[in-house]
């Protein structure tokens, strides 16, 4: 079984628990996934498997899309609602909704951003939520980040506004709520996240995990999987001959090659073989997702 499957995680789960539950359906623990997800968050998460867990580290697009629920006056120890209130801050009346959509467009850019305690990030060997967890504070380096597009896409209550968010791989969202309550002269907190896309891969194209488990009971799994060569639609295609399949798999170069100078999807008899890269007439594989002798 090889291929990429779009799962849509569950709240309460990690992205571990994720992958430990699917290592049981597939059988095989050749199973990777990019862009980890906080438990309370839902929504996309690409799950590689078998041959394709090579190209986990080789996407080009790393941009995601939330849909978040920003909480006004409240400030958390970990910055959603899962964590201790800290204080409740009053709602400034200039903190009208036309405010709010006028205060967002000021985070559209690039900008630094600190990693919050609670998350996966380590600090000197250490990841932060473990230190946070006993009380400890660590000075942490800020990281750059780009926010594309943020916009109100509801009001839902008095004090909850309903975000869309397309931003750059490292963005904390709920560091970036915190940053819109300051500006607002409140607190800000965040009260629930979605994903619906990241690196390209859309919540439409996602499975939860009680369908993906029913088509492996129907055995109609392998039908859920995405293409490898979808991981590499930026690339040019193209295609080679059987003999030149086998020199690329085996390493060797394949000569007199009819292409421009960069990288490929390559195809042999419509079958995705891999990655190569192709200079001054030479093609010599980057990466194969087949086997040898296919």
């Amino acid at each position: 079984m090889q291929g990429i499957l779009i799962v849509d995680k569950p709240a309460g789960f990690t992205s571990f628990d994720v992958i430990a539950k699917l290592r049981g359906i597939c059988g095989t623990r050749k199973i990777g996934h990019s862009g980890t997800l906080d438990p309370m968050a839902t929504g996309v998460l690409p799950v590689f498997i078998g041959k394709a867990v090579k190209a986990v580290d080789m996407q080009a697009r790393h941009d995601k899309t939330y849909e978040a629920v920003m909480r006004l006056g409240l400030h958390t120890e970990t910055g959603d609602t899962t964590g201790e209130i800290q204080t409740v801050v009053p709602i400034p009346a200039s903190a009208t909704e036309s405010a709010v959509r006028e205060a967002l467009i000021s985070f559209i850019g690039t900008q630094m951003q600190i990693p919050p305690m609670y998350s996966a990030v380590k600090v000197n060997g250490q990841r932060l939520y473990k230190a946070a967890r006993e009380g400890k504070t660590v000075e942490r380096t800020p990281r750059k980040i780009t926010v594309h597009r943020i916009e109100v896409t509801d009001r839902l209550s008095q004090n909850d506004y309903l975000l869309r968010i397309h931003c750059s791989r490292g963005t904390y969202i709920r560091t970036l709520i915190e940053s819109i309550g300051e500006k607002l002269g409140t607190a800000a907190t965040m009260s629930a996240l979605r994903r619906v896309m990241a690196n390209g891969y859309l919540l439409d194209n996602a499975y939860t995990l009680d369908q993906i488990q029913l088509a492996k009971d129907e055995g109609s799994l392998e039908k859920l999987l995405l293409n490898v060569d979808t991981v590499f639609y930026d690339l040019p295609s193209y295609n080679v001959k059987p003999e030149d399949m086998q020199r690329l798999l085996n390493g060797a170069i394949v000569y007199d090659v009819d292409a421009s100078d960069g990288r490929y999807r390559v195809y042999c008899k419509k079958q995705f073989i891999g990655v190569a890269d192709a200079q001054a007439g030479c093609m010599r594989a980057e990466k194969m997702f087949v086997e040898e002798n296919a």
